[in-house]
């Protein structure tokens, strides 16, 4: 039986309107620049930027170039398949090299749609996303512009910047793997900084979600204040020995069984308050991720040949 349901239909001019903005781009742009504190301008630093052939390859050089600095451009040639292609956060190998070869104070590497970003200092040497975070969060803190007291992050994230952030007074909040999950507990909790070791990293005063450029010009307003090399200054903390290997496994997932509970319950308390252990199912592939972290390599690799040697024996019994 049909229901007819044109008397529901709204008429034409309720419909509502489209229009054109002609000037996304630019607008972008200065949403971008006014993120930076009155007066930061970027002029005499020579920054390589990556943009792995995607979103930002025209405004996020453009912002950086209209603040002043030298700006020498990556992965700025989108052709509709090279995206993310051997450059970007995802492949940085390039940009290292490239800032060392420009003699550049900083490379910025994006990913394919700019919400993650990753730094390269002027020696060649990653920066990853806990870094930035702890660099931001200090700086907001100082500035007083830290919404909260807590910096949200995921169980990946390193305790390094757990035990940097609780010498400032401040508190690490861990979430579940994803940036959904992250951008859900600064809703709940008000916080104003939150991100990824991987590099999304969200500033809700400016955005809803991560946005790399927004991450950059923050790193890079501490860099003008502070005057110093990006080695010294993006480097806030000395990150805690972490070793991640994946196990594969097909039927029912090992993490239920007994013998492997066992054996997580024994890794935790070996480890005690000087490591994790983060257990963890793919939600992709067969695969449990097991990670530890621990003050000395020595136990980060007896935890996890233990952790892995249980799931590998106990799946096989069963």
């Amino acid at each position: 039986m049909m229901t007819d349901l044109s008397s529901q239909l709204a008429s034409p001019a309720e419909i509502g309107r489209a229009s054109r903005l002609n000037d996304a781009a630019g607008r972008y742009i200065e949403h971008a620049k006014a993120s930076l504190p009155k007066g930061c301008r970027l002029d005499g630093l020579k920054i390589v930027i990556d943009c792995a052939n995607g979103a930002a390859y025209r405004v996020a050089p453009s912002a950086i170039w209209e603040l002043g600095a030298e700006v020498i451009r990556l992965g700025c040639d989108p052709d509709g398949v090279n995206i993310n292609e051997g450059c970007g956060s995802t492949h940085p190998q390039e940009l290292c090299e490239a800032v060392v070869r420009h003699g550049a104070d900083l490379g910025i590497a994006l990913d394919g749609d700019a919400d993650r970003m990753l730094l390269v200092d002027e020696t060649g040497h990653l920066i990853d996303g806990d870094q930035i975070l702890g660099l931001i969060a200090r700086s907001w803190a100082k500035a007083g512009r830290l919404a909260t007291s807590s910096v949200v992050a995921t169980v990946m994230s390193n305790m390094g910047l757990e035990r940097f952030l609780a010498d400032g007074g401040l508190k690490l909040e861990r979430t579940s793997v994803g940036d959904r999950y992250v951008v859900e507990r600064m809703r709940e909790n008000g916080a104003n900084v939150g991100g990824e070791q991987s590099g999304h990293v969200v500033l809700s005063d400016f955005a809803t979600t991560g946005d790399g450029l927004l991450a950059a010009l923050q790193v890079l307003a501490v860099l003008i204040e502070d005057g110093r090399p990006a080695s010294e200054v993006c480097r806030v903390f000395s990150p805690y020995p972490q070793l991640l290997k994946n196990i594969r496994f097909s039927g029912a997932s090992p993490l239920r069984l007994p013998e492997v509970q066992a054996a997580r319950d024994d890794v935790v308390a070996q480890l005690g308050q000087k490591g994790r252990l983060v257990l963890r199912e793919s939600g992709t592939e067969p695969l449990v991720r097991v990670m530890v972290e621990a003050e000395h390599e020595s136990d980060v690799q007896q935890a996890v040949n233990a952790m892995c040697d249980a799931i590998n024996s106990a799946h096989v019994a069963a």
